[in-house]
């Protein structure tokens, strides 16, 4: 038996907890700060995931076995490192890479010089500073519209800007290197070559030699229909995705995930956790747009509720060294999840609606996401307030049972896109 802590307050944190809390294993779940879903599965805590030491303070006066790190900024900031460097930590299993594995999110120019050096099939670019705004520009010059431009840094999700035409393309160049668009992290822009293709997200669980792969997931991140208008931290999912069968995913696995798990071995970089693949479908071929390290946000709401084996066991394999044992069962039907956002996410909104409707929903799983107070009597308390998902045999069940879902939860402001999953 174990007691948990799961750190960070989104869906994703609700979909772990949901799921963490079903295992046998689990004598106790915390979630820091977890929201008002969270607290329906577990005990929440007042504490932020980047304040390390009382992390610390707190695991071990509840005596934690094993701590889950949902989001990336404690990963980047170097939690990993700091539980492996404390004596009294030393028994406490830490879900997540250190800080040198989490470079590959951390920045997008560390991840495209690691798989430059490992052969792993990626888009072709260059990486530039406000020294090198110039020969930006240049480089752009020699590419084909569109133009893809991504903060080196975390940007909570919206730190890649696609550009139609290359005066945009310059002046989003100057914007972010020259006015500190995104702060700190957009110091170095990556600018990179257009992938003509389809977007999904592939996921596998690693201890740092063996691996094992999750379901695959698709998901939509601009906030307006047919994929129009700003990116947001996400719209929707769906797993399974349908165009990914076992020749792509064969194809993914030789040239995308074992590789990128060799050459954290070849560089010395130990690694445990959960490795996200945002990959492009070129023709048949996948590409890598970027590594993750943690479970994507909302695909996590999308295909946690498809996995059918133990998940403690499973967290437990990866933070001990013992992932080879180990073997994950996946449900073969469909998960659609739809995000229910504030009105004028993913800029400027209100908050502190109530939300009603939640017990006349029926048939779905409800994450929530930006949503505060009481389990069943909350306030909205962010953009992206819940997520819904629905399993079923066809993809097109899934959708109606979601959207029938979408329809009975209600708030001021609320807002949904219609035409998740009609693109499959």
């Amino acid at each position: 038996m174990m007691q948990i802590l799961i750190l960070g307050s989104g869906g994703r944190e609700h979909a772990l907890a949901w799921k963490i809390s079903q295992s046998p294993r689990c004598s106790r779940l915390f979630i820091a700060p977890g929201n008002a879903g969270t607290s329906l599965v577990g005990e929440n805590v007042d504490l932020s995931p980047g304040n390390f030491e009382a992390v610390e303070q707190f695991v071990l006066k509840h005596r934690v076995d094993m701590v889950v790190v949902g989001p990336e900024d404690p990963l980047v900031q170097g939690i990993g490192d700091y539980f492996a460097e404390r004596p009294a930590l030393q028994d406490v299993l830490l879900v997540g890479p250190r800080k040198a594995g989490a470079m590959l999110e951390g920045s997008k120019a560390f991840a495209k010089e690691f798989m430059r050096r490992h052969e792993i099939p990626t888009a072709a670019y260059r990486s530039f500073t406000r020294e090198t705004v110039e020969q930006g520009k240049a480089f752009l010059t020699s590419l084909a519209a569109p133009y893809v431009l991504k903060a080196d840094g975390l940007a909570a999700g919206k730190g890649v800007i696609i550009c139609l035409s290359l005066e945009e393309a310059f002046a989003t160049l100057e914007d972010m290197l020259l006015q500190d668009r995104f702060g700190q992290a957009s110091a170095t822009v990556v600018v990179e070559e257009f992938l003509h293709g389809i977007e999904l997200s592939v996921f596998a669980i690693t201890d740092g030699v063996s691996y094992r792969m999750l379901p695959s997931a698709k998901d939509y991140k601009r906030v307006g229909e047919k994929d129009t208008g700003p990116n947001t931290g996400g719209m929707g999912a769906v797993s399974p995705v349908p165009f990914a069968g076992k020749e792509f995913m064969d194809k993914v696995e030789k040239r995308i995930v074992n590789p990128t798990i060799e050459g954290l071995q070849m560089e010395g970089i130990p690694y445990c956790g959960f490795l996200f693949f945002g990959l492009m479908n070129v023709g048949g071929n996948p590409y890598v747009i970027e590594y993750n390290v943690r479970l994507g946000d909302p695909e996590t709401e999308a295909i946690i509720p498809r996995i059918q084996s133990d998940f403690v066991s499973l967290l437990e394999a990866a933070a001990k060294g013992t992932l080879h044992e180990q073997t994950v069962e996946v449900s073969s039907a469909f998960a659609t999840t739809v995000m229910l956002v504030s009105g004028g996410y993913p800029g400027e909104y209100e908050k502190g609606f109530m939300v009603t409707g939640l017990d006349k929903a029926e048939g779905s799983h409800l994450f929530f996401a930006g949503m505060k107070g009481d389990g069943m009597q909350p306030l909205t308390s962010g953009g992206r307030v819940l997520a819904i998902t629905s399993l079923a045999p066809t993809l097109e069940e899934a959708l109606r049972q979601t959207y029938h879902n979408a329809s009975v939860v209600d708030f001021r402001g609320k807002y949904y896109r219609r035409d998740i999953g009609k693109d499959l």
